[in-house]
């Protein structure tokens, strides 16, 4: 058995447990019901069509279900997929759980947590460290636990944590090289930025967007969070309204989400620290399911590009 359906190439042969993402019904062109399903376990997930399915299938077959699969993987327009030979749900003599097929974060919870609890002490304008605090111990345990995104990026277990210190890592070094850069104002930027998706999220095994998410989005999300704690703590100033701007503008563009662009040198900043992050976290993890000399395959969020590995490379 290989180590995951992340490392099955095209054309080989998978007989193994997976978990359902997500199921959603279809019709077929020649009428006939089928489940289209996302599987994945912790190297990764590939989409699998179930023909002709019936209501017993759709009522076994769902999301967060367990499944025993057997098939092939190929290919269609130019990403895997699995073709099903047979499916069935997990049961209880098989010894499996749902944990062993989610994928978590490379770093342990307490280190990340304690590594965003520094760079809040870090800051010295007291009104940027207290808005800060404040909405840290109010979504500390939704922090701790939700993905950054439903899929691309850090789309895994603890992953909104994990990409929160990366970038705060990244953010050290550039205010390192640039010293005129307000660093209290880009931590507090960059913590706060996505933690609007702990309400844009449902949870953090399965997620999906509710509907608070669909209708409003993390970035609306968390400018009000951040107006509604400055009046809580009885805070008054610029700094509210930048702050805001910050997380308004995270994204660079209106066509990318973002209702303003950045207009201050940190929210560039925030803005490229994101994207960096972001890029190479999906960069990384599509690399290494990759062997040397052959190219991943083409990543929808990065302009459809498929990215080669040097066969020098390890």
């Amino acid at each position: 058995m290989k180590a995951g359906i992340g490392h099955y190439q095209v054309g080989e042969a998978f007989d193994h447990y997976l978990l359902i993402k997500n199921a959603n019904k279809g019709v077929a062109s020649n009428g006939r019901p089928f489940l289209s399903l996302m599987l994945k376990d912790r190297t990764g997930e590939i989409d699998a069509k179930l023909w002709e399915a019936s209501a017993e299938d759709e009522e076994l077959f769902h999301q967060g279900e367990i499944v025993k699969v057997s098939g092939e993987v190929g290919q269609f327009r130019g990403k895997p997929q699995l073709k099903i030979h047979s499916i069935r749900p997990a049961q209880s003599t098989d010894g499996i759980k749902a944990a062993d097929f989610i994928e978590k974060a490379p770093l342990d919870k307490e280190s990340m947590m304690d590594r965003i609890t520094e760079a809040v002490f870090e800051m010295k304008n007291p009104n940027l460290q207290r808005i800060t605090r404040h909405l840290v111990k109010k979504h500390q345990e939704e922090l701790i636990h939700y993905p950054a995104a439903v899929r691309n990026h850090h789309n895994y277990i603890s992953g909104l944590l994990h990409h929160i210190v990366s970038m705060l890592n990244l953010a050290k070094s550039v205010a390192e090289l640039y010293p005129e850069v307000d660093k209290d104002l880009l931590y507090a930027g960059i913590i706060l930025h996505d933690l609007g998706k702990t309400r844009e999220l449902s949870n953090h095994t399965s997620p999906s967007y509710t509907v608070e998410g669909k209708l409003l989005g993390h970035i609306s999300i968390m400018s009000e969070e951040i107006k509604a704690a400055a009046e809580e703590l009885q805070i008054e100033g610029e700094e509210v309204t930048i702050l805001q701007h910050m997380i308004l503008s995270h994204h660079g563009r209106q066509e990318w989400g973002s209702p303003k662009p950045p207009l201050v040198r940190e929210a560039e900043l925030l803005h490229y620290i994101d994207m960096m992050d972001a890029r190479m976290n999906m960069l990384n993890r599509a690399l290494a399911k990759t062997n040397p000399g052959e190219f991943t395959e083409k990543m929808y969020s990065l302009e459809q590009r498929a990215f080669y590995k040097p066969a020098f490379s390890k």
